[in-house]
């Protein structure tokens, strides 16, 4: 009788309805990165800045295809706003440089990298964008606020930007922005059925902006 309790048990880990979930994912963001990356590296030449913003959003895709299997949600609104804060990201178009402001933007950028990076090499092979668990994670930035890498990702924004003011822009990432919110959301919805996640978060008490959120 354990054995077969803790065969149920681990289904929802195991069982074949994730793959597609799965493939699903990687080919969707893969797919897009693509795209962006191509736009953005035409710009390289006249602002090699923009390197970081294009790091920023291609390192996911090697955490995608590397990442060890886990638990996914497969509700739909999860699936939705997770797609739509990783696609709008990638509508931006970069404007002609504002210069005098170059240092501030890279400086914001490297920041937001470093946070991105950091967050990611703490996840390793747990990350995704859809709200799914494959372990509690606790060291670097996850010691100070529960999402840093969402925290990242804005910084990064915000660095371009500056020098890529623009309403279509500004409209992109401020959908991004709610999108990352809404995503937030979600996914602690999603861990905090585990009480090791709720064990966490009593810890960490802010989800994304220390002292605010």
């Amino acid at each position: 009788m354990r054995v077969q309790s803790a065969a149920k048990a681990a289904a929802p880990f195991s069982t074949p309805r994730w793959y597609p979930l799965d493939l699903f994912e990687r080919a969707f963001l893969l797919a897009t990165l693509g795209s962006f990356a191509v736009r953005v590296a035409t710009t390289l030449a006249l602002q090699p800045i923009n390197i970081l913003l294009l790091i920023s959003e291609a390192l996911p895709v090697i955490l995608i295809l590397i990442r060890k299997p886990g638990a996914v949600s497969t509700h739909g609104y999860a699936w939705a706003i997770a797609i739509v804060g990783t696609f709008t990201p990638l509508l931006v178009q970069p404007r002609h440089p504002a210069l005098l402001l170059e240092p501030l933007s890279a400086m914001l950028m490297s920041v937001g990298l470093f946070t991105n990076v950091a967050a990611k090499l703490c996840l390793n092979r747990s990350f995704g964008i859809v709200a799914g668990n494959r372990g509690v994670k606790r060291t670097g930035p996850y010691r100070f606020i529960r999402h840093p890498m969402y925290f990242g990702y804005m910084i990064t924004h915000i660095g371009f930007l500056i020098t890529h003011p623009s309403s279509w822009n500004i409209a992109a990432y401020a959908v991004t922005w709610t999108a990352f919110i809404l995503r937030i959301r979600a996914e602690e919805t999603f861990l905090l059925e585990d009480p090791e996640y709720r064990s966490y978060a009593e810890q960490v008490r802010y989800r994304l902006i220390p002292g605010l959120f």
